[in-house]
């Protein structure tokens, strides 16, 4: 068995440094070995002083040249590999170790992000079409009211445990890096998995699980999760899809696009930037910004009223 280079030996400590001191999740460790792992795959560098400002100059441009999906990888794609780079070099610096500054490492510019939304009309639709006679029913009406009220990223309302004290319009989420947040149950949603939980005959402890239909054949669920009754991600995104395909939408409908009509719905209504940023979760209000398109119609109405006109 071969001996460790020293950026192998540096990159695990990395990848355990940003699971344990940074405390970011499993996937996010995961994805920068993969980056890190494709660039030392290109470079064949052992040391850290074989990362160069040369050798990073034909990784961008080995980088940009790849194949993805009949075109080449998208800017943006592009930039995840650089900011893992980035953060292993800023990682081995303060080490004290001699390499590369990460400070000339440059993002690739990209434009500005879009987000996917649904008319209110079509939000309305969705929330109607679960069939509330049955238990599944009864569940995917509380998941989409759920995320509608929350805002709560996929993996946040997976992880939802059914002891949720439904007296209190507020409960406390972990989300991304640990950072504990709160969020607020409306009404309808508080009714909604009130209404839920009192057909439920199990006694499993996670507030959305896979349902039994009569026939006694369990929900599709995931190969890698097949023991357990929690309902995961991707089985949230399949239940969007199927309401929104029976509710008429022809758009693609995703729980994030959910979560993209609770920050709107908020800021249309009066809601100021930094309190949507602090129900979203967002680390950084730049990140909350792609929200204000929807002040176009009250930047419109303010023009409309108070812009001098000719006589």
């Amino acid at each position: 068995m071969e001996k460790p280079t020293e950026l192998e030996k540096l990159k695990r400590e990395f990848l355990e440094y940003t699971e344990i001191e940074k405390g970011r999740s499993l996937n996010t460790v995961r994805n920068y070995e993969h980056y890190l792992d494709r660039f030392f795959e290109f470079s064949k560098a052992k040391r850290a002083k074989d990362i160069t400002s040369e050798l990073l100059r034909e990784y961008r441009l080995w980088l940009n040249r790849q194949p993805a999906n009949n075109d080449t990888l998208k800017k943006k794609t592009q930039n995840y590999y650089l900011i893992a780079l980035r953060a292993f070099l800023k990682y081995i610096a303060k080490r004290g170790v001699e390499v590369l500054s990460p400070e000339v490492i440059e993002l690739a510019k990209v434009g500005e992000r879009q987000i996917d939304l649904i008319t209110q009309e079509e939000l309305n639709r969705l929330l109607d079409a679960p069939d509330t006679t049955t238990l599944k029913g009864l569940r995917d009406k509380a998941i989409l009211e759920t995320l509608f009220s929350t805002g709560l990223r996929v993996s946040e309302l997976c992880s939802l445990p059914r002891e949720i004290d439904l007296r209190a319009d507020e409960y406390s989420v972990r989300g991304k890096g640990e950072k504990v947040r709160v969020v607020f149950l409306s009404e309808e949603s508080k009714s909604a998995i009130k209404n839920y939980l009192a057909k439920r005959k199990d006694m499993d402890d996670a507030l959305f699980v896979q349902i039994t239909d009569t026939n006694k054949k369990q929900e599709t669920k995931d190969k890698k999760t097949s023991d357990a009754t929690t309902l995961t991600p991707r089985s949230i995104q399949r239940i969007i899809k199927y309401y929104a395909i029976k509710a008429g939408i022809s758009k693609k409908v995703t729980p994030h696009v959910v979560r993209h009509m609770f920050a709107t719905d908020l800021l249309s209504n009066g809601a100021d930037l930094r309190s949507v940023q602090m129900l979203l979760g967002h680390a950084n209000i730049a990140t909350t910004q792609i929200y204000t398109h929807v002040t176009d119609k009250a930047l419109r109405d303010t023009h409309k009223k108070f812009h001098s006109r000719r006589n």
